[in-house]
């Protein structure tokens, strides 16, 4: 159950002693903004509008101190909201019970989606501090309105006469999804199970905060610092370049210094000649919060891993994973094991064969020897070059990260019609963001777009999209998204601009993806809006709008080189997609590994304590994983699934691969850029976002289910 920026009852502001909490799209700053400028008052910023275009958040004025009172602040107007519809004395009813209960936090949404966004993407210490305060906090006051039987009566006398009510599709939904959150947070527990499941959440809340606190200290604790000049050999210069800026900004100038995040540990671990460093960066980055020390993360998972079991069978299900998957399009745990099982034979041979031809370059080397995990980045790297004739340096020149934000505004045009303006007037929370104005092919303003792209040692690894405001409706108009694509991409170094390798460009059209599922929604409830659909389902447009990237009219469009602006030569193009197929049994396997990995931590249907390194070992050979590819993420930091909300679901991207696939498949079949076929996808599918059936959405744009096919084959595994 998720709450709107809507207001619910004047009566309850008045209460709290403000009378405009909710966002306003107003332009002009409030006099209580006013009065600040002036140094007449300080006030809460979250307690009035932003007063700034579009309302989006004036992070300049937010300081740490008022995170804290903001959120007791909107706990409580949520929970005088929540009481007010407890005593209401007329019958429950849809509007006066589960629309109230929509609408009922505006506050606690506002204030929730800047601080949770600033805690993965600029957080500081006093914002980790109060993670750690905040956890047991929400998830005491999530299980005050789950657990609360009064208000799941009134629920429940709603749910039940469902079928005599007149309600639209999306109504439906969204009494569906009420009811459901207050049977799958307890309501129909006794008193004593009740307590028990406070305690596990609050428990679970602090092992998850924690989970992820150790990874980033861990992940951050390393470098590899290289002073021999020598030991850089194979190493491109910007790879080099930028690991002397790193250096310098450890005070340690003259050297170079390397990371295991991503922008630093992929190219070390291709290009890097020198065997006995790659293992070193192999071994920090597949161990990372597994030092048995202070950050150590094993008896974390296990704890969270046990009371996720112990949950699960408190309200009923078998497992933690049956209890995930009742919401989602796969159901239950056995037709994922099953769609794993139908990839997995392929993909490992694959892999092994892969294997095979880097082991053949070794042995026809003069001192051959057995290819190892830490090899396989670099002689892929070699095979690709001499099979196919082709390095991702040849293409880097033609990605920079400005043109590739060119060939997704250039793909969303053709196909929405969208237009994009950077504005270098609106709040920003950190230098590195940049903002656009995005509107709709009419001109109107359909909302914020904000790329957060360079990587930070305070940031959160990977890539996401998140809103800081979703898409909602007041008073029947349509309040534009704000939503926010963050990555960690090479920073610019002495002014140049960041190329991109092929895989990372995707990456940019992935997550820009999610944005476009966020800025095309027009629902009436805001918990439906945008990505708000079944974890496995919400990967799907993303998955989709990666292939625009490799498609030759669009590389045409925005691929040219960097000095001479040359677009991108046709022939460079095939060979990049042909050699593109060479090591997807590579990244089929590690990421099926970690998906299996995933299901089996939560398919345990018992909740002692497992040995985590013995279980994992167990896992992995189980699915016979072949020793020189470890999963994509080890389970000491695997972060989607112990700390964010992938547990049981990690799956979803291939899942939802599936889905892209195929309906990709709709796009070359009329022309990648026909209109007809983009209003489908845009308005029966990326506008409706959780308000419907997502399978039916699905079957409604395609005409069929989605054939498995179109995956074997982009993947060339057939």
């Amino acid at each position: 159950m998720k709450f709107s920026y809507t207001l619910f009852a004047a009566s309850i502001l008045m209460a709290l002693g403000s009378s405009q909490i909710y966002a306003s799209t107003t332009q002009q700053p409030s006099p209580t903004v006013a009065m600040e400028s002036q140094g007449l008052v300080r006030v809460n910023p979250f307690f009035h509008p932003w007063g700034t275009y579009q309302e989006i958040p004036d992070f300049a004025r937010i300081k740490d101190s008022d995170y804290l009172p903001a959120f007791e602040r909107a706990l409580e107007e949520r929970r005088l909201n929540i009481n007010a519809i407890i005593e209401n004395p007329a019958p429950a009813s849809f509007f006066n019970t589960i629309l109230a209960m929509e609408n009922a936090a505006p506050l606690l949404s506002k204030v929730s989606s800047v601080f949770y966004g600033q805690r993965s993407a600029n957080p500081n210490p006093a914002i980790q501090a109060l993670s750690k305060t905040l956890a047991p906090m929400m998830s005491a006051a999530s299980d005050d309105i789950y657990l609360n039987d009064k208000l799941f009566q009134r629920v429940k006398a709603v749910y039940d006469q469902r079928e005599q009510l007149k309600l639209n599709e999306a109504q439906q939904r969204l009494l569906k999804d009420t009811y459901l959150s207050f049977s799958r947070g307890g309501a129909n527990l006794n008193a004593q199970d009740k307590a028990k499941l406070r305690e596990i959440n609050t428990e679970l809340s602090q092992l998850s905060l924690s989970f992820r606190e150790n990874i980033l200290a861990d992940t951050n604790a390393f470098k590899l610092v290289v002073d021999n000049q020598a030991d850089l050999a194979g190493l491109p210069a910007d790879i080099v370049a930028a690991a002397a800026t790193t250096a310098t900004k450890k005070g340690l100038d003259g050297k170079w210094v390397f990371t295991i995040q991503k922008p630093s540990y992929i190219p070390f671990m291709t290009y890097a000649d020198n065997r006995e460093l790659r293992k070193q960066m192999y071994d920090a980055y597949t161990s990372q919060a597994d030092h048995n020390d202070a950050h150590d993360n094993k008896q974390n998972l296990a704890k969270i891993a046990a009371l996720r079991v112990e949950k699960a069978q408190l309200l009923g299900y078998r497992s933690h994973a049956d209890f995930v998957m009742e919401e989602r399009t796969a159901q239950k745990p056995e037709n994922v094991y099953a769609l794993l099982d139908k990839l997995w034979p392929a993909a490992l041979a694959k892999a092994k064969d892969e294997r095979a031809q880097m082991q053949a370059l070794i042995d026809a080397s003069d001192k051959p020897f057995k290819l190892a995990a830490w090899d396989w980045h670099y002689y892929a790297n070699k095979v690709r070059a001499e099979k196919y004739d082709f390095d991702e340096q040849q293409t880097k020149p033609y990605f920079s990260l400005d043109n590739t934000l060119k060939g997704i505004f250039y793909t969303a045009n053709r196909l929405y019609g969208l237009t994009f303006v950077e504005r270098n007037d609106l709040p920003k929370y950190h230098p590195d963001v940049r903002t656009f104005e995005v509107k709709d092919k009419d001109g109107s303003v359909l909302g914020i777009f904000m790329g957060d792209y360079y990587v930070r040692d305070n940031k959160r690894s990977g890539a996401w999209a998140s809103p800081y405001r979703k898409q909602q409706m007041q008073n029947g108009k349509r309040i534009p998204p704000i939503v926010v694509n963050v990555l960690n991409l090479a920073a610019p170094i002495d002014g140049k601009p960041t190329l991109l390798t092929f895989d990372e460009a995707s990456t940019v059209f992935h997550e820009f993806g999610h944005a476009l599922h966020h800025l095309l929604s027009n629902v009436a409830f805001t918990s439906q809006a945008g990505t708000d659909v079944p974890r496995d389902y919400v990967e799907f447009p993303s998955q989709v709008n990666e292939n625009w990237m490799t498609e030759p009219e669009v590389l045409a469009h925005f691929a040219h080189h960097i000095e001479t602006g040359e677009v991108i030569p046709q022939a460079l193009i095939e060979k990049a997609l042909a050699a593109g197929k060479f090591n997807q049994g590579f990244n089929t396997v590690e990421y099926l590994a970690a998906t299996k990995l995933d299901l089996d931590w939560h398919s345990l249907t018992d909740s002692k304590l497992r040995d985590a390194a013995a279980f994992e070992q167990a896992s992995l050979e189980k699915m016979g994983l072949i020793e020189e590819i470890p999963p994509r993420y080890r389970s000491t930091y695997f972060g989607h699934i112990f700390s964010s909300g992938y547990a049981a679901g990690y799956y979803s991207y291939i899942w939802a691969d599936i889905l892209g696939a195929d309906a990709f498949e709709a796009f070359k079949e009329k022309g990648i850029f026909d209109q007809e076929t983009a209003d489908a996808f845009r308005y029966k599918l990326l506008s409706q976002g959780g308000s419907r059936d997502p399978m039916q959405m699905y079957r409604d744009f395609r005409g069929k289910d989605a054939d498995i096919k179109p995956l074997l084959k982009s993947r060339g595994l057939l």
